[in-house]
């Protein structure tokens, strides 16, 4: 189901919204999902950050009470979180989504994996229609021990959807990127779709040296996409 919600403004030809305006929006229109007493995933990115802005006002003005907020490296003292937002680098036309450019994918998949509803804020730049048609990477989470033999792997098995897998790196001398979990990250980029996300997934988890993808598979409930002309509320 989708609605369409006007952008709170008094003229959109009178505006020049940036990216991050829009992210801000759609941020804001997420909050509204928030009740008091609330257990939350909180993630770690600029859209999330614009999510968490909002909530910290409406605590101070009294209008949200008793939030626990539970950042993306602790499940262990709420092991059951009520409601999880987040932003996401890609969404396809079946709310699967594609995270973890910003290199916190596991910790993330972990404390949404663990919510009862889970609500993804983007700006409409971030739609796609498969998996990976962006031309940007879908990170996946390797141990660095053999890294090299884990990636060529990981290029073979999307080789009819033209896969070029690349080692995450940083800085001029080109240092691997490192994740907080100690791991490396194989950045996927592809020609083509992938086709079934579910097959896809189960055959990347089955390579010895991988940790996770960033593939985020029926996982959000909600999706909110804030464009020009206005919101779009996707529900599962």
């Amino acid at each position: 189901m989708e609605a369409g919600l006007p952008l709170p403004s008094s003229s959109l030809s009178q505006l020049i919204l940036t990216q991050d305006d829009l992210k801000k929006i759609a941020a804001y229109k997420a909050v509204e999902y928030i009740e008091s007493g609330m257990v939350l995933g909180l993630g770690t990115g600029s859209t999330a950050k614009h999510a968490v802005d909002r909530i910290g006002k409406l605590l101070r003005q009294g209008k949200l009470k008793d939030i626990v907020g539970i950042p993306t490296s602790n499940l262990d003292s709420h092991p059951v979180v009520d409601l999880a937002i987040d932003g996401a680098d890609e969404v396809d036309p079946y709310l699967n989504l594609v995270k973890g450019r910003g290199g916190s994918l596991l910790r993330e998949k972990m404390v949404e994996g663990a919510c009862k509803k889970f609500v993804v804020i983007v700006d409409e730049s971030k739609l796609v229609n498969y998996i990976g048609g962006s031309g940007l990477a879908m990170p996946v989470e390797v141990i660095q021990f053999c890294w090299k033999f884990t990636a060529s792997r990981l290029q073979n098995l999307f080789q009819e959807s033209g896969c070029v897998a690349k080692l995450r790196t940083l800085g001029e001398k080109a240092e691997p990127y490192v994740t907080d979990n100690g791991n490396y990250i194989i950045d996927l980029y592809f020609k083509q779709s992938i086709g079934d996300l579910k097959a896809a997934s189960d055959s990347i988890l089955q390579i010895a040296g991988v940790v996770e993808h960033g593939m985020f598979i029926d996982m959000a409930t909600t999706v909110i996409v804030a464009g020009e002309l206005g919101l779009i509320v996707k529900n599962k």
